[in-house]
């Protein structure tokens, strides 16, 4: 989502640019022998809700910037060193993780930590389907969502292939617990976000998730936040050409990873506030169901998805809140970003539907 948008990478221009110090970048990159070409100038990124990115030239190289937004940070989050450090491991075993260039943790060159990566070029694809690929066909007569939902699931099940210890992420996030802890988590954060508003769906489902026995799970190492427009595709064949956002990465459980994903992964049939999210555009042009995408990870991998509804379920509420807090960003005036104003309907629509799916009247 934030290496770009559409059928071709979005820049911001005038007033919606944040204007980086970029001589002072410069001087610190000469330091380290990399040097930052002036011209073309930096450009801003025009997507995502949370990191900051900008197309650079490093020694005649393109290159990306990523850093925190500006503000404060709440405790933990966008964590430029550990996300650094995840791709500069994954890069080794995964082709599709772009390699880390420089990474920075002096605050004093841009007021944050940040790192610098490759650049890979081609399409990013949000919730709507760009008008130029409705007619697309794959050499092997595949419509675009049919292609690209078994690019998401067979790109996720590749990533759950790769050892931790071989890439030297063996150590980062604590597996044991996974879930239990995910669920305690989510459970308080969305106690705080819907404080004093909170619908008649969310403690329904934090009763059914205390209710029924956490699933035994495998440990790898996941996204965390995986979905289409974490893939920079192709631009004539949409096949992968890049894996991004990579700040939530951890070792954890590759089912809840899963269902994660299928979080974003509308379809026709769901309520609108739940289309509403608009995230993937999978509610047309091919793509298979939520239960068909999951069969497809789990033939890749030969996953049982026994237990599955509990992450679903868990992942919904994470979903939820996440779009919560978005929204109490907007009403508290920490944002004017007219985009964030529909998110309190959407986060309480993902909570109704996930009673839904507790009681399994959906997938």
């Amino acid at each position: 989502m934030e290496n770009g948008v559409g059928h071709t990478p979005n820049y911001l221009t005038g007033a919606g640019e944040i204007s980086q110090d970029w001589d002072r970048l410069r001087t610190h990159l000469a330091a380290h022998g990399l040097g930052l070409d002036r011209k073309p100038a930096p450009r801003q990124f025009a997507a995502g809700f949370g990191n900051l990115n900008y197309r650079l030239l490093i020694d005649g190289r393109d290159a990306v910037l990523r850093r925190p937004p500006l503000g404060p940070i709440p405790p933990g989050g966008n964590d430029m060193g550990r996300e650094s450090r995840i791709i500069t491991g994954l890069s080794k075993e995964l082709p599709l993780v772009p390699k880390c260039l420089h990474f920075c943790d002096d605050t004093d060159v841009l007021g944050a930590q940040f790192f610098i990566m490759e650049f890979r070029p081609g399409i990013v694809i949000g919730g709507d389907l760009p008008p130029a690929l409705e007619g697309w066909r794959s050499a092997n007569g595949k419509r675009p969502g049919e292609h690209m939902g078994h690019v998401v699931m067979r790109t996720l099940a590749d990533l759950h292939r790769v050892d931790p210890v071989a890439v030297g992420l063996d150590t980062l996030g604590r597996p044991e617990g996974f879930l239990e802890r995910t669920q305690k988590g989510w459970s308080h954060r969305a106690e705080l976000a819907w404080e004093g508003e909170t619908p008649a769906a969310l403690p329904e489902l934090l009763t059914w998730l205390d209710a029924e026995p956490v699933p035994d799970a495998d440990t790898v190492f996941m996204h965390n936040d995986f979905k289409l427009d974490n893939l920079i595709l192709n631009e004539t064949t949409l096949e992968p050409v890049a894996m991004i956002d990579w700040d939530m990465g951890t070792r954890g459980d590759p089912l809840y990873d899963l269902a994660v994903v299928l979080c974003y992964w509308t379809e026709a049939g769901d309520p609108q506030a739940v289309i509403d999210m608009n995230q993937m555009p999978t509610t047309g042009h091919g793509f298979p169901t939520r239960e068909q995408a999951a069969a497809i990870y789990a033939e890749l991998t030969g996953r049982d998805l026994s237990g599955f509804r509990y992450r679903r379920v868990l992942a919904m509420v994470r979903t939820a809140c996440v779009f919560r807090q978005l929204y109490r960003r907007f009403t508290s005036g920490g944002t004017d970003d007219p985009r964030y104003e529909p998110f309190g309907h959407v986060a309480n629509g993902i909570l109704e539907f996930g009673v839904d799916v507790a009681h399994g009247r959906c997938f």
